[in-house]
């Protein structure tokens, strides 16, 4: 059964599974974005996995959003994300993450929630926040 905006609730939230970043998920990412520089793995910090390229954090937790346990929205639009990393992602590190809708603003046929969301690695520490703006259908009129 799909969500509405009206079947929303500011504090409504889920938490994503997990996901461990590999060497090859780097590869990949480098492929598709022409960032070559996060491939350099020399240039890490000795003794430490290579980092990861925060956007490819942020890519992979917005498709863990879609194997949360939480029926999905019905999303129009996908308007704006603001992203802060807090810390650096390793390869070999385990992401997840919480999504809490922090806001609501109903219009006349779709609303726009805000959806704050926090990407945690295996040890809990608090990797990356998001807040996205997306815009949901309303229930439509019978």
């Amino acid at each position: 059964m799909p969500r509405y905006f009206e079947d929303l609730k500011v504090g409504d939230g889920c938490e994503t599974p997990g996901r461990t970043i590999t060497a090859a998920d780097v590869l990949g990412f480098a492929a598709i974005s022409g960032d070559q520089e996060s491939l350099d793995f020399t240039t890490g910090e000795s003794g430490l996995p290579p980092r990861v390229p925060d956007l490819l954090v942020m890519a992979i937790t917005s498709g863990l959003g879609f194997r949360a346990p939480a029926e999905l929205p019905q999303v129009l639009a996908f308007m704006v994300m603001d992203l802060h990393p807090v810390r650096p992602v390793r390869v070999g590190d385990t992401i997840h993450c919480r999504i809490r809708v922090a806001a609501m603003r109903p219009m006349k046929d779709a609303g726009v929630v805000v959806e704050k969301r926090e990407m945690l690695n295996q040890h809990g520490d608090d990797v990356q926040q998001a807040e996205y703006k997306i815009m949901v259908a309303r229930r439509p009129r019978e």
